[in-house]
């Protein structure tokens, strides 16, 4: 029997970790074996890749970024994600190939059809069975982010505006595939948005 896979999305600063964590915590409440890991950087090669990606100083154009995800992603998929899957265990994504379409599609203002079908050849089709969006203002995003002074790696560098037009392009994504997709409003309490998200899992599961 094969795992449940499910990813997080959103733009930076709506709290992707904090709602993994509570997620994670619930299924090992419920017995089940849980593989958590993140998108670019979920293996060995996949931090070199990172690397490049996020902290190489100099240019990176759109086209060679959207390659190297796409690498990465492959990577990923066929080394840690598609076995545990296969195995039972129940696979958790901080980001997976809807970031691609979101962020070098709408972001970047590449043909967002292109970068699903290169995300798509990369994990031979492999889809989440549950996506879940969290949804918040970019700008509000972005203050929440701020608080956290971190220092911004080179895509969070970006301006709110770069980050609104993910936002809008993760809302078209989501639109388009509501049988996939859970939006959650990421202005409501962890509390809340935890809950949603145990009952939208729970149904799933049973």
């Amino acid at each position: 029997m094969s795992g449940l896979f499910i990813s997080f999305e959103g733009i930076d600063g709506v709290g992707k970790s904090t709602q993994i964590d509570l997620l994670e915590k619930h299924l090992g409440e419920l017995g089940r074996k849980t593989l958590r890991s993140f998108e670019p950087g979920g293996t060995e090669l996949g931090q070199e890749i990172r690397n490049m990606l996020l902290h190489r100083k100099g240019q990176l154009g759109a086209r060679a970024e959207a390659l190297l995800f796409a690498a990465d992603r492959a990577h990923h998929s066929a080394t840690k994600v598609k076995p545990a899957l296969a195995e039972g265990t129940d696979v958790i994504l901080d980001r997976y190939l809807d970031s691609s379409v979101a962020y070098q599609g709408a972001g970047r203002e590449l043909d967002a059809t292109e970068i699903r079908n290169l995300s798509l050849f990369a994990v031979q089709g492999l889809l989440p069975d549950l996506t879940i969006l969290l949804d918040m203002d970019a700008a509000a995003a972005l203050a929440r982010r701020d608080k956290t002074g971190n220092t911004p790696d080179r895509l969070e560098s970006e301006k709110v505006e770069f980050f609104e037009a993910v936002r809008q392009g993760y809302l078209q994504l989501a639109a388009a595939e509501p049988q996939r997709f859970f939006v959650v409003d990421a202005t409501a309490s962890v509390e809340e948005m935890a809950a949603v998200i145990r009952a939208r899992v729970d149904e799933l599961l049973n």
